[in-house]
């Protein structure tokens, strides 16, 4: 019901005039989602990737009002998609005032419930319950006990009630029991102990809870949704196979499919204030560079893929990567800036925090693996605005890098630290002749700031394709022959470390 239906409606009586029906939280939701897709409304507003595998696995879940484990890798929107699921519940639905187990006024279960309906009849006061409060949620973790889920007896209850241990009042419910009329989420399901979720099977099964010796038959009304990572399968825990059992659809999650996707959810993700939006203009290619070094990271002999690389790692590196080029703008006291290549540096802490490095990379460390994902981002998204270096060696033709070659073979080296400013930086990119002419050619629509920023890519573009120098300088990169640079190389193969950067 929403809220104009339910003015005026208080008590019982009231509510069996309203024409109100009771349905069960599975119904509810099923009607609900009819509704929604018969008006062609948009369902899970703000989930990108899953609209054509998970969202309709999910839908077909819901319409055979199913309880479901959502089974995917870490950074997989799959507590965000339970929580979604309350937009399929009524707006507000009503429960006997004051009670516990939030009874349906029409059919209580509680003990409680069903003793106030009896001595009060149609005078029975209800309460309106918002679809935001019937949603509950739990971690699983080893300490999780079945007092914690189903309930215990409250010896503190029964010595201010004076009652007997025998009596069911004596009770104190546990979270299950208390979102009887809700959807309830167990997050991290291997994570529970064996034993406990062994005190689920009659809970899914039968619909009923049992608590120490009393014989209990609640029958419960709860959408039940799991979450699951299946790496917990082997290093942390199990889910035992007649719970897995009684949950009737399992539905696989996964990262996005392609770099757009994954961008798409960059942009409505990331947590910028607006003054870090006004002072930092961010483009594109930036942009693919992020979500490329997340896609190499999935495919990476360094990494675990069984341990997965979140999605969150592509939402914090925009965050770093824009933080980065404010704290350039706040040190050289300009107002506002374009991102620069040499902001990559800033997005290290986001890579190195969100991912599980196998034996092979945690013998290159975490900042050479880092510094590697970039460089393989670099060289990826490169293609996508400038002809491949490497072709003009096999079809002999004239390379149009050549004059920036062949400049940095006259002079000793090309100095650009991260902490120039805006002018600065600008009167030194064009010291180097044909720089803005191979970016005028390629990226003819690019002008200004963006313009800049493509003639410093095609300087790294030019290195990582083994066609200049790279070096680390004080807060910056240094580019040189690359001739030259082999014969000054002071030994270290393990690549750029980008925390002397900072």
């Amino acid at each position: 019901m929403n809220k104009g239906e339910i003015k005026g409606i208080k008590t019982l009586g009231q509510l069996k005039k309203s024409g109100y029906e009771a349905r069960s939280v599975k119904e509810e939701m099923r009607e609900n989602l009819i509704a929604k897709i018969q008006n062609e409304e948009k369902i899970f507003e703000g989930i990108i990737g899953y609209e054509n595998t998970v969202i309709p696995d999910l839908q077909r879940a819901i319409l055979s009002r199913h309880n479901v484990l959502l089974l995917g890798l870490r950074g997989q929107a799959k507590t965000r998609l339970a929580r979604m699921m309350t937009a399929l519940l009524d707006e507000y639905t009503p429960v006997i005032a004051g009670n516990e187990l939030n009874d349906d006024p029409l059919q209580p279960i509680s003990a409680e419930g069903k003793e106030v309906v009896a001595e009060m009849g149609d005078k029975t006061p209800i309460e309106w319950w918002h679809r935001s409060d019937r949603y509950s949620e739990k971690l699983a973790t080893p300490d999780v006990s079945v007092a914690d889920l189903i309930g215990d007896v409250d010896p503190i209850k029964a010595a201010n009630l004076r009652l007997s241990y025998s009596d069911e009042k004596v009770i104190h419910f546990g979270i299950i029991p208390r979102s009887h009329r809700s959807i309830f989420v167990i997050n991290e399901l291997p994570d529970l102990q064996a034993r406990i979720q062994v005190s689920l099977f009659n809970i899914l099964q039968e619909g009923d809870i049992q608590i120490r010796g009393f014989k209990l038959r609640l029958p419960l009304d709860i959408q039940f949704v799991f979450t699951a990572n299946p790496e917990d399968y082997t290093n942390r825990g199990t889910i035992v196979t007649p719970l897995k059992d009684r949950i009737e659809s399992q539905i696989l999650t996964h990262y996005p499919k392609t770099v757009v996707e994954s961008l798409e959810i960059s942009r409505q993700e990331a947590k910028l204030s607006e003054g870090q939006k006004k002072r930092v203009t961010i483009n594109e290619a930036s942009e693919l560079l992020l979500e490329h070094v997340a896609f190499e990271a999935r495919e990476s002999e360094f990494i675990d893929r069984n341990s997965g690389v979140s999605a969150r790692l592509s939402i914090t590196a925009r965050e770093n990567l824009v933080s980065a080029a404010e704290l350039r703008c706040l040190k050289s006291d300009d107002k506002s800036s374009h991102i620069r290549m040499s902001d990559l540096w800033g997005i290290v802490p986001a890579i190195t925090g969100k991912i599980e490095l196998v034996y092979e990379g945690a013998q290159e460390g975490p900042l050479h693996v880092a510094h590697n994902l970039i460089s393989k981002s670099i060289r990826k998204v490169f293609l996508e605005y400038f002809p491949d270096p490497g072709q003009f060696k096999k079809t002999k033709t004239a390379s149009p890098y050549q004059g920036i070659i062949d400049w940095f073979s006259r002079e000793e080296n090309f100095d650009l630290p991260n902490a120039l400013s805006n002018k600065d930086y600008r009167a030194a990119l064009h010291r180097i002749p044909h720089l803005a002419k191979v970016v005028e050619q390629y990226q003819p629509q690019a002008d200004g700031d963006f313009q800049l920023f493509l003639m410093e890519y095609v300087l790294h573009g030019l290195a990582e394709y083994s066609l200049l120098g790279k070096e680390i300088v004080e807060n910056g990169f240094g580019f040189k022959d690359l001739f030259n640079s082999m014969f000054n190389m002071d030994g270290d193969e393990g690549g750029f470390d980008f925390d002397d950067l900072s």
